[in-house]
């Protein structure tokens, strides 16, 4: 998520978009262990929905990031990266282990991975 300047980042996304021609945009829905979404997931839709908006027609599609940091902070600690590097470098790790488990997820299925998020204009 971004910071508090969310339509700074809607920006910096578009402005993204634009340059890298992606053919979807792939956002992490926190959920709880147990599959429950909380606060944290009700505010990923919204900015997913309002992201949406904004670079339509790329298709944006929220995907689980259950255990995502876990896994990046284990595979970055066994790299030799010292905790020291921040929280930003953790969830860089994640981000790339979130897409990585989309495609993945993609080319066993064959469908799209997690859910879309609908364009409401």
């Amino acid at each position: 998520m971004p910071g508090r300047d969310v339509p700074a980042a809607h920006r910096r996304l578009r402005q993204i978009v634009e340059e890298y021609e992606p053919i979807e945009v792939v956002v992490g829905l926190p959920r709880s262990l147990s599959g429950r979404e909380g606060p944290a997931a009700t505010k990923v839709r919204a900015f997913a929905r309002e992201m949406a908006k904004g670079i339509a027609p790329v298709p944006v599609r929220l995907v689980d990031e259950r255990m995502t940091t876990v896994t990046a902070t284990q595979g970055l600690r066994a790299s030799g990266v010292k905790a020291k590097k921040g929280r930003s470098v953790i969830d860089q790790a994640a981000a790339v282990i979130i897409l990585q488990n989309a495609l993945e997820s993609e080319r066993v299925s064959g469908n799209p991975p997690g859910e879309g998020v609908e364009v409401v204009i």
